[in-house]
C-alpha cells in the first residue's frame, strides 16, 4: 500500500483537483529532458523494439504457414499469455533485484529464442519459442518502463512519455513491415535471428543505466492496484484498443486478398506512424490541459478505424481504417498511461507499468486468440465489425473516469 492518500480515496480536506497543471508550473523553467541515462535507455528500447516488431507478424504468419490460421492465433495468443504472466511477477523482480539485473534478464529471453524459432516448424514448438520469448518481453517493458518514467521530470511526464513512445514506435514504424518484407524475400530463419540479435545487443547499454527502484515506501501491489478505480479503469479503456491492436497485426496479412500483399505492408506502415504522432501530440497537449480528458477521444477514435478497415478487400478502406485505428491508439497509449503515473507515487511505478502492460498484452493476445474462432465462421468483414461494437463497451468506465477528477498519489 501506498503512503498517504490513495488515488480513489484523498485525505479528508485534501480537495481533489483536476488532471491540469497549475499557471506556477507552466509558467517555472523546465528541467531537461534528455539526460544521458535517458538516451541510453533510449539506446536499450531500440533493440527491444526492434525484436519484437520484427517477429511480431512474422510469427503468425510462419506459424499459419506451417499449422493454419489456428496456429498463429496461438503463437500470438501464447506470446501475450506469458507476457501477461510475466508482468504480474515482475514488480517482485524489480524489488529484489533492481531494474537493472530484471532488464538483463528480459532482453536475453526475448532475444535467444527467436535464434532457434525455425529449428522446427511444429505448432508446439513454435507456440514454445513464443511463451518464452513472451516472459522476456514481460520483464523487458515492466521493467524498462518503471525505469524509464523515473529517469523522466515530472513536470514533463507526458511530453517524455510522448518522446519514449516515438522512439520506441520508429523501430516498430519500419520493423512490422519490414518484417513480412523480408520473410517473403529471404525467408524466416534470417528474420528471426535479426530480430533475436537486436534484443541481444540491447544488453550492453543496459549496463551504464542507473538503478533507481524506490525500496523507500511500500509500493502499491498489482492485486491492489487493479482493485484501485483511479488506476482500473483508464487500464480496462487501454485493454479494448489493444484488443484491437493485437487482432489488426495478427490477421490483417490474413483477412486482405494475397494479390493486395502490398496493402498490408502500407497498411501496417501507416497503422504505426499515425499512433507514433498521435502519441507524440497527445503527450504536449496533456501536459498542457490534461490527459484525462484525452482517453475518451482515443477510445471512439480507435473504434472507429476497425469498423473503416471491415470491408478487407477495399485496399482503400484498409489503409484509411488502420491509419484512423493508430491514430486513436496513440492518442489512449499516451493519455492512460499518464493518467495512471499522475495518480500513484514513485514507489509504485513499476505496479503502473505492470497494470498498464498487463492491458496490452493482455488485450493483444485475448484479442488475436477470440478473433481467429470467430472468424472462421463468420468471415473477416463481420469479425471486424463485432470488434468495433464491443470496444465500445470499455464507454462504461471512460465516461465514468471522465467524470472522476485526478489525484496524484
Amino acid at each position: 500500500m501506498t503512503t498517504g492518500p490513495s488515488p480513489d480515496n484523498p485525505s479528508p480536506g485534501t480537495p481533489a483537483t483536476p488532471n491540469t497543471p497549475s499557471p506556477e508550473a507552466t509558467s517555472a523553467a523546465r528541467p531537461s529532458l534528455l539526460t544521458r541515462p535517458l538516451l541510453l535507455r533510449f539506446v536499450s528500447m531500440v533493440g527491444a523494439s526492434l525484436s519484437f516488431f520484427l517477429l511480431l507478424s512474422v510469427v503468425p504468419a510462419y506459424a499459419a504457414e506451417r499449422g493454419g490460421e489456428g496456429a498463429a492465433g496461438l503463437a500470438t495468443g501464447s506470446l501475450m499469455l506469458a507476457t501477461v504472466l510475466g508482468e504480474l511477477g515482475t514488480p517482485r523482480l524489480v524489488g529484489r533485484f533492481g531494474y537493472r539485473v530484471t532488464l538483463i534478464v528480459g532482453l536475453f529471453l526475448l532475444g535467444a529464442p527467436a535464434l532457434v524459432l525455425t529449428v522446427s516448424g511444429d505448432a508446439a514448438w513454435i507456440v514454445a519459442v513464443c511463451f518464452v520469448r513472451g516472459l522476456g518481453f514481460a520483464l523487458t517493458i515492466v521493467a524498462g518502463g518503471a525505469l524509464t518514467a523515473s529517469l523522466i521530470p515530472d513536470q514533463r511526464r507526458g511530453e517524455g512519455l510522448a518522446l519514449v513512445g516515438v522512439v520506441s514506435g520508429v523501430p516498430s514504424l519500419i520493423a512490422l513491415p519490414l518484417g513480412l518484407w523480408l520473410a517473403r524475400h529471404v525467408g524466416y530463419g534470417p528474420v528471426a535471428v535479426a530480430g533475436g540479435l537486436a534484443a541481444l545487443a540491447a544488453v550492453f547499454f543496459v549496463l551504464g543505466l542507473p538503478d533507481r527502484a524506490d525500496r523507500s515506501e511500500q509500493p502499491l501491489g498489482v492485486v491492489r492496484g487493479l482493485r484501485t478505480g483511479a488506476l482500473l479503469r483508464p487500464v480496462l479503456v487501454f485493454a479494448a484498443t489493444a484488443t484491437a491492436a493485437g487482432i489488426v497485426v495478427t490477421f490483417l496479412p490474413l483477412a486482405v486478398p494475397s494479390a493486395s500483399a502490398g496493402v498490408v505492408a502500407a497498411a501496417l506502415f501507416t497503422q504505426t506512424a499515425a499512433s507514433t504522432l498521435t502519441r507524440w501530440l497527445a503527450g504536449r497537449h496533456g501536459d498542457r490541459h490534461g490527459s484525462a480528458r484525452l482517453v475518451l477521444p482515443g477510445l471512439l477514435i480507435s473504434a472507429a478505424g476497425v469498423l473503416v478497415i471491415a470491408p478487407t478487400d477495399d485496399p482503400v478502406a484498409v489503409i484509411a481504417g488502420t491509419a484512423l485505428f493508430g491514430a486513436g491508439f496513440g492518442v489512449a497509449q499516451n493519455a492512460t498511461l499518464t493518467v495512471m503515473y499522475a495518480r500513484t507515487s514513485a514507489a509504485s511505478y513499476g505496479t503502473v507499468s505492470a497494470l498498464w502492460n498487463l492491458a496490452y498484452d493482455g488485450g493483444m493476445g485475448v484479442g488475436a486468440a477470440a478473433f481467429g474462432l470467430v472468424a472462421g465462421p463468420t468471415g473477416y468483414p463481420w469479425a471486424f465489425t463485432l470488434t468495433a461494437l464491443l470496444m465500445l463497451t470499455a464507454l462504461v468506465p471512460a465516461l465514468r473516469d471522465r467524470r472522476t477528477p485526478a489525484v496524484s498519489g
